[in-house]
């Protein structure tokens, strides 16, 4: 049986508990503090404009966890306070990274702290990436089929990994950042975990770059993110 939130250190929040099953099923959201968030934007937009449209990702990253069927618990880390905050509102569980660790760290710091409240299968979502709907995760965690196995969901270059799925939850350790998605396979192939790699439409575009943003617009329906872009005159509304 799942402890309550109160009894997770540095959580707070939770969905409610989760009876006894073989599969526990956890999605965890990466969200930078967001001073640090979008920096490769910064030759177009101001920080106080990437502030609010990380912010405005992240809302729509959270909702689509959120609408998840096959989930039993959304988990987000993080160090900004105003981004836990919002998880609290929303019932799922804030985990406090408490000052910025790197994405890898503060994934594997709440990794162990979810596998350590039962989670058996981990499901990891960057929060930049808010064309992401809830039955894409339910696909993500769907394709876990073996005991012992990962899923990675490439961006659309095919070099990031924007979504990975691992169960057992820290069966190999996330490399987030540079030509990630091949880092990931390396891992999977040295530990001898089985390794999916389904291709997403919605989940490949982060948005990163001005092009990227572009594309959104002409792709997104109605989202936060698209509002956001619209008050800042990139889109229409």
């Amino acid at each position: 049986m799942l402890p309550p939130a109160e009894e997770l250190p540095v959580a707070v929040g939770a969905l409610g508990r989760v009876r006894y099953k073989d599969r526990v099923r956890y999605i965890l959201i990466a969200a930078k503090h967001l001073s640090f968030a979008k920096t490769r934007l910064a030759p177009a937009l101001g920080e106080q404009e990437r502030r609010m449209l990380a912010e405005a990702m992240f809302r729509d990253v959270l909702a689509a966890a959120l609408a998840s069927r096959r989930a039993d618990r959304v988990a987000v880390i993080s160090s900004d306070p105003g981004l836990l905050a919002h998880t609290r509102e929303a019932g799922a569980l804030a985990i406090d990274e408490e000052y910025p660790r790197g994405l890898n760290v503060a994934v594997a710091m709440a990794t162990d702290l979810l596998a350590s409240a039962g989670a058996s299968e981990v499901c990891t979502v960057l929060s930049d990436i808010p064309l992401v709907t809830g039955r894409d995760i339910d696909d993500v965690f769907a394709a876990l089929t073996a005991a012992r196995s990962a899923v990675l969901v490439p961006s659309r270059d095919f070099t990031g990994t924007n979504i990975i799925a691992r169960t057992p939850a820290g069966v190999i350790p996330t490399l987030f950042g540079r030509m990630s998605l091949v880092k990931h396979l390396d891992e999977c192939r040295s530990a001898q975990v089985p390794c999916e790699i389904l291709r997403q439409n919605g989940p490949a575009l982060d948005l990163d770059l001005m092009t990227d943003l572009l594309e959104f617009v002409r792709t997104a329906g109605p989202t936060n993110t698209l509002n956001q872009l619209a008050r800042l005159g990139l889109a229409s509304n």
